[in-house]
């Protein structure tokens, strides 16, 4: 890396977790600076050296925190400092004046600084840029921002070294094309390690359900697991799921152990304590979501314990390196499967790491909906011409072939918001000063850009506060609007790891005391779930048809699995498994499709509007990870399939579904927030959820009706093809399992068929047999009363 920077080359550095990447990163920082404070003949002022970029705000800190002691230590004098949302208006204004030598920040307070008038006298300077846990940024939203930032950065100051950290990359050479500017990848350092990680499946008498994802079956074995490591990070998948696991520890914790939780809702306060009490080693465990999961460096932490199944190689990888953070030992991990398919994919992924694979998606063509925002950033910081910053856009690697036309077009709706829109004075953001020079019109213009920076929209949220006595209190985090404006007073709900009683809504704020109660409601977040990946999908098919190595899951598992092959069959790699069965009164079809929710949400939309049009009415069609049951008035059989699981149902269906779904308005929302045509936060106001939703749909509504060919529509249709309906897996399904299916007709639910059937989550379909009521049961108790009905038919048979 010291070499690589001498050179001036820009490098992406892969290696394993402990091996110190992120000292590796800035060594050449520390070296050039040394040597430029120890040069006499230089009397230049040093500013800002190098940039640091994290995906984290928890990340910038804990390096600031590990940085700080080889420079204390070597007694340089080097200035370190971070600049993050949580950074003060003072803080800020003193960075501003007077750069310090190494700025640790987030990508959005990076396009925030470039949008300010000084900003070529801020990064002038720059010799280095380093950006951490490169592989979370490239194929994201986030990451087509970023690498807009680095774009820019580049025509401030040419020349600069990027360096890219990661210790998990499924495609290096991509990754590097990411990282350079376009045309011109970054060079390859790999550092490899012959010791591997140590990951086991948890061992436990309990009784494994066949549903669910949370794992509180195995809360006991967590708990002794636990007590008898060191130091250990309960990673979940989902905040909810946090605030669940955490209070079924505190319930277990017979030795009171110091047992905290960690997620990206709680206070700003609650995260540095509980943060500060990690790195002193005062915590037993902590509960946590994928907010520690990137780089922080804990060294005594000796177990990672994954709560659910991983739904990725790489980010089980990325979340088992935070135990033993050393290159010399072993990670040590134990996986807790929240069902019996979850057993399946933990399995596959212990494989999959033994093997040395990873996974993950290759980067994808930038965004378009970040474009207008870019474009008024650039001009905020000075005044500027189309063609000038289309190349700017041209050297960010995402948008290395966005054509002009389309340019234009997001550069005309940032102008005046397009022809539907340019009567109202609200959307004249620019102002031509000069022949091709434009600037914001206004001052106000400025403010509302740069308190709206980012694309992370997120739902509504409103505070919680803490109450000691009557409307004083703390502000302990934030709850999403939704799950607050279903609370009434004296409900319970867990936050912030205890039970809070819910005393209102005051000023956008929710107060709560502490309270007991025996069933507390659990706080719900949008976009919690993660999705299984492609990779891990065919692992699994693949584990299924090799009995040999099913001897490796949990007995219980095997069973379910013999009983599935003698009653129905194990779905084949090459071929998709299709169900028949009569259930509740009503009729089932299930499609084995191991394609992940997003994708089976979609199939599961197509199929059944299809079904309405050959008259099976579909009643309603539940989804997991691995498949999608379709519940009907009619029958389907066989002869029906090759109409109903087939290509062109991406035609007409995805067409009339996508033209009348709510699905679309939500996209619309998310494109609105990011291109800057509505904002979430105004000065000190922060729009409500309902408040941005009926703003949105009304310019939706208006634009679909006097501008159909608006440029937004086109980015919404993108956006929702690329981040709410995996469209492209949908397809991929389609095209690949073309006619290759096996159809079985059963008498009952198959063992396999039992979780995805009593799925609680289920989609109601719109037409003639809603009104059909299907009977309610103790799902638990029913799964086990299905496998004994089951057991019992295959024993008459034997």
């Amino acid at each position: 890396m010291v070499t690589a920077f001498v050179r001036g080359q820009s490098s992406l550095l892969i290696a394993p977790t402990g091996a110190g990447k992120t000292l590796s990163g800035f060594l050449p920082s520390l070296i050039d600076l040394f040597q430029q404070q120890q040069n006499p003949s230089s009397n230049k002022k040093i500013g800002l050296h190098t940039l640091y970029i994290s995906p984290l705000k928890a990340l910038t800190h804990d390096i600031e925190r590990n940085l700080h002691q080889p420079i204390s230590q070597m007694q340089l004098n080097i200035d370190v400092a971070t600049r993050t949302g949580d950074t003060t208006a003072y803080q800020r204004q003193k960075q501003r004046r007077s750069p310090p030598h190494i700025l640790l920040t987030t990508p959005e307070s990076l396009m925030l600084m470039l949008s300010y008038t000084d900003a070529p006298s801020i990064f002038a300077n720059l010799k280095c840029v380093i950006i951490d846990e490169a592989h979370s940024f490239a194929n994201t939203k986030r990451g087509d921002f970023t690498s807009l930032a680095l774009a820019r950065l580049e025509y401030l100051c040419k020349g600069f070294v990027r360096f890219g950290l990661s210790a998990t990359v499924a495609y290096p050479e991509l990754l590097a094309s990411w990282l350079g500017p376009s045309g011109d990848p970054c060079a390859l350092i790999e550092a490899k390690t012959r010791i591997k990680p140590r990951v086991k499946i948890l061992k436990t008498n309990a009784r494994i359900p066949f549903g669910g994802y949370m794992a509180k079956y195995a809360i006991k074995d967590v708990y002794k697991a636990i007590n008898d490591a060191q130091t250990t990070i309960v990673f979940v998948n989902t905040r909810a799921t946090a605030e669940l696991i955490f209070q079924a520890l505190w319930e277990e914790n017979s030795l009171v152990l110091p047992i905290a939780i960690y997620h990206g809702s709680l206070s700003k306060e609650q995260r540095s304590k509980t943060e500060l009490m990690m790195a002193q080693g005062k915590l037993k465990a902590i509960v946590a979501t994928s907010a520690l999961e990137l780089g922080i460096d804990w060294g005594d932490v000796d177990l990672v314990i994954q709560m659910g199944a991983p739904k990725g190689v790489s980010r089980l990888l990325q979340r088992i390196g935070r135990s033993n953070h050393r290159l010399d030992e072993p990670s040590k991990a134990l996986l807790v499967p929240g069902n019996r398919f979850e057993a399946l994919e933990c399995l596959s992924a212990i494989h999959a790491i033994k093997r040395g694979e990873l996974d993950g998606d290759p980067p994808a063509s930038g965004a378009l909906d970040i474009i207008p925002q870019f474009i008024l950033n650039c001009l905020c910081s000075e005044p500027a011409g189309v063609e000038g910053i289309y190349q700017q856009v041209l050297n960010a690697p995402p948008y290395g072939a966005l054509d002009f036309n389309t340019f234009v077009q997001l550069w005309a709706f940032t102008q005046d918001g397009g022809y539907a829109l340019q009567a109202y004075e609200r959307y004249n953001r620019l102002q031509e000063v000069a022949p091709d020079v434009y600037k914001p019109t206004s001052k106000r213009v400025i403010m509302r850009h740069r308190q709206n920076i980012g694309t992370i929209v997120e739902a509504g949220r409103l505070k919680v506060k803490r109450l000691r006595r009557a409307h004083q209190g703390k502000i302990i985090g934030e709850v999403e609007e939704y799950f607050a404006q279903q609370l009434v007073k004296g409900d319970t709900f867990y936050f912030a790891g205890e039970v809070l009683r819910f005393e209102g809504i005051r000023d956008m704020m929710v107060e709560a005391k502490p309270g007991k109660a025996k069933e507390p409601k659990i706080p719900s977040y949008v976009g919690g779930q993660m999705p299984l990946s492609s990779y891990l999908a065919d692992a699994v098919r693949a584990l299924l048809n090799d009995p040999d190595l099913w001897q490796q899951l949990p007995k219980q598992v095997i069973e379910w699995l013999e009983l599935q092959r003698k009653f129905s069959m194990i779905p084949a790699p090459d071929r998709v498994l299709i169900e028949q069965f009569t259930f509740r009164k009503a009729q089932y079809v299930l499609f084995y499709t191991f394609e992940g929710r997003k994708a089976n949400q979609t199939l599961g939309m197509l199929i059944t509007r299809r079904m309405e049009k050959m008259g099976l009415h579909p009643l309603s069609f539940s989804i997991t990870d691995y498949g999608l049951s379709i519940c009907s008035i009619e029958k389907v059989e066989k002869h029906h399939i090759p109409k109903l699981f087939n290509p062109d149902i991406l035609g007409d269906e995805l067409e009339d579904w996508m033209l009348e779904a709510a699905m679309l308005k939500r996209s619309f929302r998310r494109v609105a927030v990011v291109s800057g045509l509505i904002e979430q936060q105004y000065h000190s106001t922060k729009k409500s959820m309902r408040q941005v939703t009926f703003s949105t749909d009304l310019i939706y509504d208006t634009l679909r009706e006097y501008d159909k060919d608006h440029v937004l529509l086109r980015v919404t249709r993108e956006d929702a093809e690329r981040e709410l309906l995996d469209l492209s897996r949908t397809a991929d399904l389609l095209i690949r399992f073309d006619g290759a299916f096996d159809f079985i007709a059963l008498s009952k639910p198959s063992p396999m068929a039992i979780p995805i059937v009593l799925d609680v989550r289920s989609e109601i379909v719109t037409g003639a047999g809603t009104q059909m009521l299907l009977e309610q049961a103790n799902l638990y108790q029913e799964a086990e009363n299905m496998m004994e009905d089951i057991r019992a038919l295959l024993s008459g048979a034997d």
